[in-house]
C-alpha cells in the first residue's frame, strides 16, 4: 500500500478533530453550527450519499427501487424511534439528554469509516483515485467533525461525551483505511448501506436540526444553513 495513505490518514484525524474542536469551543455559537450542520447533512444525502449509492447499484445490478425503498425504511425508522421510544420514555424536559445525539453521532463515526474504506480502495484501483477520493474525504472531515459534536450539544449530552464521540469520528477513517487491507465491502451492500445513511441523514437534517433554526429570526442562521448545503455541493461540483 502506498505509504502517502498513512499520511492522508492522520490528516484525515486532524481535519476531524479541528471542526469539531471549533464547535466545542464556541458553544454560544451553536445556533449557527446547528444551521450549518443541517444545510450539510441534507447536502451530503443528496449530492454524496445518494448518487454514490445508485452508482453502485447500477454497477452490481441492483434496482434503483430497492436503494430508494431503503432511503425511506431508514427515514420512517427513525422517525418511529423519535415518535415512539423517545416520546413514551422521556420526558421532554431541557436536562434530559436525547438519545438522537448518540444515534446521529455513531452513524456519522460509521460513515468516516466508509470514508477511509473509500480512500484504501481507490488506491488499490489507482494513484489518481486514491489521491482524488482523499481529497473529498479531507475536504468534508472538517464538517463532520462539526456535526458530530453539534448532534450530541444540540441533544443535551455533555461536552464530554461530545469529545468522545469526536474522537471515534476521528480515528474512523485511519480504522476504515487500516480494514480495506484486510477486507472488501460487497458493491451491493455498499449501495444499500449508504442509501441507508442518506435516509437518516436526511432524518437528522431535516427533522431533528432543521426545527432549530425556525427559533432564530437571525439572517446570519439563514445564511449557515445556505454556507453548510453549498459547501458539500461546491465539494461535490469540483472535486
Amino acid at each position: 500500500m502506498n505509504p502517502l495513505i498513512y499520511l492522508l490518514a492522520f490528516g484525515a484525524f486532524c481535519f476531524t478533530l479541528l471542526g469539531g474542536s471549533v464547535a466545542i469551543k464556541f458553544r454560544k455559537a451553536l445556533p449557527y453550527f446547528f444551521a450549518f450542520a443541517s444545510g450539510s447533512l441534507i447536502a451530503v444525502a443528496f449530492f454524496d450519499l445518494l448518487p454514490e449509492s445508485i452508482s453502485l447499484a447500477g454497477s452490481s445490478g441492483i434496482s434503483v427501487r430497492y436503494v430508494m425503498l431503503t432511503l425511506v425504511a431508514s427515514f420512517l425508522l427513525y422517525t418511529f424511534i423519535e415518535k415512539f421510544v423517545l416520546t413514551h420514555h422521556h420526558h421532554d424536559d431541557d436536562d434530559h439528554a436525547h438519545i438522537m445525539g448518540p444515534v446521529g453521532a455513531g452513524s456519522l463515526v460509521v460513515h468516516s469509516f466508509l470514508d477511509g474504506a473509500a480512500i484504501g480502495a481507490a488506491f488499490q484501483v489507482s494513484f489518481v483515485a486514491g489521491i482524488i477520493v482523499a481529497v473529498a474525504v479531507l475536504s468534508h472531515d472538517f464538517t463532520d467533525g462539526i456535526n458530530t459534536v453539534t448532534l450530541m450539544l444540540k441533544n443535551r449530552q455533555k461536552v464530554k461525551h461530545a469529545k468522545i464521540f469526536l474522537l471515534l469520528d476521528a480515528i474512523a477513517p485511519v480504522l476504515g483505511i487500516v480494514a480495506t487491507s484486510l477486507f472488501i465491502i460487497p458493491q451491493h451492500f455498499l449501495a444499500l448501506l449508504l442509501a441507508f445513511f442518506a435516509g437518516e441523514f436526511l432524518y437528522i437534517g431535516a427533522a431533528n436540526l432543521l426545527p432549530e433554526t425556525h427559533k432564530h429570526k437571525s439572517l446570519g442562521i439563514s445564511i449557515a444553513l445556505l454556507a453548510g448545503a453549498a459547501l458539500i455541493f461546491l465539494i461535490t461540483q469540483f472535486i
